[in-house]
């Protein structure tokens, strides 16, 4: 069923027109106001529905309606998500967390069936996406320019390194794990304590972060670069839009290799002092970072709202303003009754 009749179908069951639900919502508070906006310009009730598996995610409280599940690793997440998409009639279910992604990605047919469109890239591509050293390979095969890679036992067992690498998990996120590394008794002493550690070529220069949009057929249609000028817990807390023809076509070259990918995907790449751009990470995902390229002017979030109404949106490709940054502050949510938190 496509996007277009499910929202028909709400609108003759008398429900608003469009329920978006938002899993791992955590801290995405901005990004849920960019789809608060979305809804606006389209002049349709939105009713944002969030899911989180503790109480203290502050996004929990700005969304119409919370849903407390269980955590991505219980085995019993995705029953938990089916259930309330059934209960609450979901249209649309868009995932936040990279561990989530391969467990909705291959069970995307049960909330088909409900009439919910899950905004995941193919099961295929989320697999190489999460694997470090298969998106080494298939950048590789695609001749986009990436660090040389290996796994932390082959690294070892070379006879020559050329410090200083970068250590890191194989199916890690959030740079937790990360660490760089200067000599061999580093190299041996953080792979013992980083489960299933790669080992990459360190890379010196500038750290981009790309939104690249390919709305529901797969077809990168925007590129967005947004350069870190501050990183705090793996996330960007202050960077700008640079709009780079040649860091652009990389994004765009990436999700094409890619292929079947949905929504938002982030490509991270390094840009060297003499301007070499070399891809280090995939996440197929909305970035942390993401409310920075929609304040500029790519508007993803009206984009994929457009796509499930059946509307026809025209994109321009580069159609955001450069030279835009972003310098994010903490701000608080105060919950009355908190006693029961634990």
């Amino acid at each position: 069923m496509s996007p277009s009749k499910r929202s028909k179908r709400g609108a003759q069951r008398g429900k608003p027109e469009l329920r978006a639900l938002f899993t791992c919502v955590g801290r995405r508070v901005e990004l849920i106001n960019a789809f608060r906006r979305a809804g606006d310009s389209h002049c349709i009730k939105l009713d944002i529905h969030g899911a989180d598996a503790s109480q203290l995610s502050p996004a929990i409280y700005h969304v119409d309606k919370p849903h407390i599940v269980p955590s991505v690793t219980s085995g019993r997440y995705v029953d938990a998500l089916v259930r309330v998409v059934r209960r609450e009639g979901i249209d649309l279910l868009i995932p936040l967390l990279d561990p989530e992604l391969p467990l909705l990605a291959s069970e995307v047919g049960r909330f088909t069936e409900l009439g919910c469109y899950v905004l995941v890239s193919s099961a295929v591509t989320v697999k190489t996406c999460r694997d470090k050293v298969a998106a080494h390979k298939m950048l590789k095969r695609a001749r986009i320019d990436t660090p040389a890679t290996w796994l932390w036992a082959d690294a070892m067992k070379r006879k020559r390194h050329r410090f200083p690498l970068f250590l890191k998990p194989r199916k890690g996120s959030a740079a937790m794990g990360n660490h760089k590394v200067n000599t061999l008794e580093e190299l041996a002493a953080f792979g013992r304590r980083v489960p299933d550690a790669i080992v990459q070529e360190f890379v010196d220069g500038a750290e981009h972060t790309l939104d690249v949009y390919t709305g529901f057929d797969g077809k990168p249609r925007c590129v967005v670069p947004r350069k870190r000028l501050e990183v705090r817990s793996g996330e960007v807390s202050k960077g700008i839009i640079v709009k780079d023809p040649a860091i652009i076509d990389i994004g765009k070259r990436v999700a094409e290799a890619l292929g079947d990918c949905r929504g938002v995907i982030t490509v991270q790449c390094i840009v060297t002092p003499r301007g070499r751009i070399r891809v280090i990470e995939i996440n197929p995902r909305f970035g942390g970072g993401v409310p920075l390229a929609i304040h500029a002017g790519a508007d993803f979030p009206k984009w994929i709202l457009a796509d499930v109404l059946g509307k026809k949106t025209r994109i321009n490709p580069v159609g955001y303003r450069s030279g835009v940054a972003m310098l994010r502050y903490d701000e608080s949510v105060f919950v009355s009754g908190a006693s029961r938190f634990k």
